[in-house]
């Protein structure tokens, strides 16, 4: 059986968790037993730096046999954007390309800041299926109008402060 291990934030990672992924990728760690291990690890580019132990850790071939890959996800330029926008709501460019611009211009093309805004405007009813009309519709004025921060965190804030008491309570609990 394939086993995956996913960890975010690698760029808060401490000792312990250092050490721990430091074991399981070594020589004679689980990745080495198990042919069918995958670990993906997540970070920031821009808060780490090569100092960070994790990173010697990793790219110290002596102590990890393994084969890596480096993801970097950028900011999407309005062509990408538009297409994502396009294939997420089923419908042809030309009729999201309106929509695209928008989302664009507020977004700057940050994927999660996109992703997320487009679930928010489906949430507040700007944007939405049509039964009589087979096919997604938006209204452009409300969402162009709309006041949005200036960066992906504080959009998750405003989120998080837009919930009840006893989900933020929950949440608390859980992270």
């Amino acid at each position: 059986a394939t086993v995956t291990l996913c960890l975010d934030d690698l760029q808060w990672a401490d000792t312990a968790s250092i050490a721990a992924v430091k074991q399981l990728l070594s020589t004679d760690g689980f990745a080495q037993q198990n042919s069918h291990f995958f670990f993906l690890g997540c970070y920031r580019e821009g808060e780490t730096d090569n100092s960070n132990s994790l990173w010697k850790t990793l790219c110290n071939s002596d102590i990890v046999n393994a084969r890596s890959t480096d993801v970097t996800l950028c900011c999407m330029d309005d062509v990408a954007l538009a297409t994502m926008v396009s294939e997420t709501l089923c419908l042809s460019p030309r009729l999201t390309r309106s929509l695209s611009n928008i989302i664009y211009h507020k977004t700057k093309g940050n994927p999660l800041f996109v992703s997320r805004l487009m679930v928010s405007l489906s949430k507040e009813g700007l944007l939405r299926p049509s039964l009589s009309r087979r096919r997604w519709e938006w209204e452009e004025e409300k969402i162009r109008g709309q006041k949005l921060p200036d960066d992906v965190a504080m959009f998750f804030t405003n989120s998080i402060n837009a919930l009840s008491e006893d989900v933020k309570a929950s949440i608390c609990v859980l992270s």
